[in-house]
């Protein structure tokens, strides 16, 4: 019987321990136009946190700064515990290769999530069953083909220029394309998994980056591991596109219905 080989996912974000400074590798799987994806940049910055010995408790939130070109090969992660107390802590990461300056800078906050008064105002929205839907089709980017999309509302269309520009808003099940249970990583790759809101409005692909991304979570590892899932539905919209850049905002949803993250980032275009 043949041994079962790793998810890419679990091969792309895979570090190697250290006591502050971490190992890790660019992944051609998840690779973009000109460097690596953003969300799987985060999700092995979120791994290493998750296994670091003095890691209590569950992401909160994590900030990424994507502050220069990430090259192909091994980069290290420095890991440096901020501040903690009996219910949180605070994570500072910078990424950085071969001795260089930083690249990707990070800030974490995880917490002790206790049982408490709730009040669950957002509502989950409707959709058709996920196969009800059919897959968007492979594009040139590794780490698009990676995932299965499968648009309900507002798919990206790519064509001649309009008079009208598109909506920007998109509703969308997001799950990797080799079945993969969801978890804290993924959830944070995922995240980041959304076409430009640009390409959407103007119908075309132009030069796209995200500066800085930040995912809020709103499940801990017990009840997102009892959810038992592969696959997140998910909207996405834009409130602005100015003088080089943009916002996206975005909800991750279970599709038993529970919201697990949302999440906000900042990128820069050139049009």
């Amino acid at each position: 019987m043949h041994a079962k080989l790793p998810h890419p996912f679990d091969d792309a974000t895979r570090i190697t321990a250290g006591d502050s400074s971490w190992q890790g590798h660019t992944s051609d799987d998840y690779w973009a136009f000109v460097g690596p994806f953003g969300g799987t940049t985060a999700a092995t910055i979120l791994r290493a946190l998750i296994d670091h010995p003095q890691r209590a408790g569950d992401p909160l939130a994590l900030t990424v700064n994507y502050c220069a070109p990430i090259a192909k090969g091994p980069f290290d992660l420095d890991v440096r515990l901020v501040k903690g107390n009996r219910s949180s802590q605070h994570w500072n990461v910078e990424l950085s290769q071969g001795g260089g300056e930083v690249a990707t800078l990070a800030t974490a906050v995880f917490a002790e999530r206790r049982p408490s008064w709730e009040h669950r105002v957002a509502q989950y929205p409707d959709t058709k069953p996920f196969e009800q839907t059919l897959p968007f089709p492979n594009i040139k980017a590794s780490w698009a083909n990676q995932y299965e999309f499968r648009f309900i509302e507002g798919e990206m269309r790519l064509g001649p220029p309009q008079a009208e520009l598109a909506s920007t808003y998109s509703k969308i099940w997001i799950g990797d394309r080799e079945p993969r249970k969801l978890d804290m990583p993924s959830l944070m790759s995922m995240s980041d998994a959304f076409f430009g809101r640009i390409f959407h409005a103007r119908r075309e692909l132009v030069p796209f980056g995200t500066v800085s991304l930040t995912t809020y979570f709103h499940t801990d590892s017990e009840e997102l591991a009892a959810e038992d899932i592969t696959r997140v539905l998910a909207t996405a919209d834009s409130k602005i596109m100015h003088k080089s850049y943009a916002d996206q905002n975005a909800e991750l949803w279970s599709p038993n219905g529970r919201l697990l993250a949302t999440t906000t980032q900042i990128a820069y275009f050139k049009a």
